[in-house]
This record gives C-alpha cells, sequence and structure tokens, in this order.
C-alpha cells in the first residue's frame, strides 16, 4: 500500500485516476443519493423516504429533521425553502462539497490541503451548533416556532 500524501504531485493519468479515486467514489455515492431524494420527493406526504423516528416516537425535531427536504429543495435551486427545512443541514453540504474538494486536490498534490475539518475548534463548533439548532428549533414560541419542520 502505497502513502496517499508523498508530497509529490500525481503525475500521469494513471497516478491521476488513483488519486481521485476515493474522492470520486464519495461523490458517486452522494449522486446516487441525490438521484434517489429527487425521486423519492420527499416534500410529498406518504412517499418512498423514511421520516425521522426522532419526529415520530418523541415528537420534537432533531438537527437532521428537514434534511431530506432540504436537499430536494436544493436540487430543484430553491435556496429559501432549503433554508427553511434545515439551515444546519444545508451549512453542512457546503462544508461537506469543501472537505471533498480540499481532499481531491490535496490527492492530485501529493499533501494534504486545510479545510474547516483541520481547525482546532472544529469539533467543539460543530457540536455546539448542533445542541444549540436542536433546542431552539424545538422552543414552543415565536420567533422559534417558524423553525419546527
Amino acid at each position: 500500500m502505497t502513502t496517499v500524501y508523498t508530497g509529490f504531485p500525481a503525475r500521469g493519468l494513471r497516478a491521476r485516476a488513483r488519486a481521485l479515486g476515493p474522492p470520486l467514489a464519495v461523490a458517486a455515492g452522494a449522486g446516487i443519493g441525490c438521484v434517489a431524494i429527487w425521486l423519492g420527493d420527499p416534500t410529498t406526504p406518504g412517499g418512498p423516504l423514511p421520516i425521522c423516528p426522532t419526529k415520530t416516537l418523541l415528537g420534537i425535531a432533531c438537527p437532521g429533521c428537514g434534511g431530506l427536504r432540504m436537499t430536494y429543495s436544493l436540487l430543484h435551486g430553491d435556496i429559501p425553502a432549503a433554508l427553511h427545512y434545515n439551515a444546519l443541514s444545508f451549512v453542512v453540504i457546503l462544508l461537506f462539497v469543501w472537505s471533498t474538494t480540499a481532499w481531491a486536490v490535496g490527492r492530485l498534490r501529493g499533501r494534504a490541503v486545510d479545510s474547516w475539518l483541520h481547525w482546532r475548534w472544529t469539533p467543539i463548533s460543530f457540536g455546539v451548533a448542533f445542541v444549540v439548532w436542536f433546542v431552539i428549533r424545538n422552543l414552543p414560541f415565536a420567533p422559534f416556532t417558524s423553525l419546527y419542520v
């Protein structure tokens, strides 16, 4: 097994294909998920896509509730609806694209490329954002009631 970050850029078609294989596999998986969401249309009740078990069993919106509808709206170019369904998941998708791109570029360059994943406060910030989002979208008074989907 060879080291990914050798310090030397990937040269030649085979080396570039080998370097881009894992990031392209992740992108392909995300693409398949997007096709399933597009075809499943989570905005229509009673569709083939699952509903949130937390919302079904406990009656509260978890941090991921509305994520499928957010992705569906995003795929259709409706940014305001995507932000309404789940603003935090919208940001997570942007961060996922950024980190996957940095990963692919790093593999091509032969050295790691810094992204948000390398910041010191990322784990704490991510955890705090999820807890705060979970709490405020379940508060039973205005203006927070508009965040419940």
